[in-house]
């Protein structure tokens, strides 16, 4: 299964139609959340994605919610938005958790979880699966510009717990476009550029 994974778009339309343009080469896509800026312009972003055809797995970033995510996929029919939730494309389990975890420093705006509250929505993660966050487990692929391991522990416990065939992310800028291992396992910070992956 070839997959596309990309992730913290926020509304740059030139990465959007660079996704556009090469989805019918994927089997799946996976969009790891930040797909606009402080909750404002998804709508007219996600747009530009209605007409890819291509199975889509989404997370919402903390730059949305996960009702505002669904509620823009609408006219969308190959999107499926998850959180604490799971889908099946063929025969692969894909299992997702959007939004900032743990709870950001950037105020009431941001869309974001506990690790505690995360530790809920992890919980009826599948052995196995593709997981999909918006946030990297602690100490993998979550170094911010600034040199700090900001990763969510809760989702580093799940990745040691479920063992999943890979873990797909965002979030933390600073490590964006990169992939490390975790417990053996692989941890795809994708960013906006996409990055391929043969699962």
């Amino acid at each position: 299964m070839k997959l596309l994974l990309f992730s913290d778009l926020h509304n740059d339309r030139d990465a959007m139609r660079s996704i556009v343009k090469c989805a019918p080469r994927f089997d799946v896509l996976v969009g790891a959340g930040d797909f606009c800026n402080a909750r404002r312009g998804l709508s007219e972003s996600l747009a530009a994605f209605s007409g890819i055809t291509t199975p889509t797995v989404l997370v919402a970033g903390n730059n949305e919610t996960t009702d505002e995510l669904r509620a823009a996929c609408a006219t969308w029919p190959a999107a499926r938005v998850l959180h604490g939730t799971h889908t099946e494309v063929a025969g692969v389990t894909f299992f997702g958790v959007g939004g900032g975890i743990p709870v950001t420093p950037f105020g009431p705006w941001s869309y974001d979880f506990s690790d505690a509250d995360a530790e809920a929505l992890l919980a009826p993660c599948p052995t196995g699966c593709v997981l999909v966050v918006h946030s990297p487990p602690k100490g993998c692929v979550d170094v911010s510009s600034r040199g700090a391991s900001i990763g969510s522990d809760a989702i580093r416990a799940c990745i040691e717990r479920v063992r999943p065939r890979l873990v797909v992310c965002g979030h933390v800028h600073g490590s964006g476009g990169t992939a490390g291992e975790l417990f053996g396992l692989p941890v795809v910070n994708a960013g906006p550029a996409g990055i391929e992956w043969e699962l």
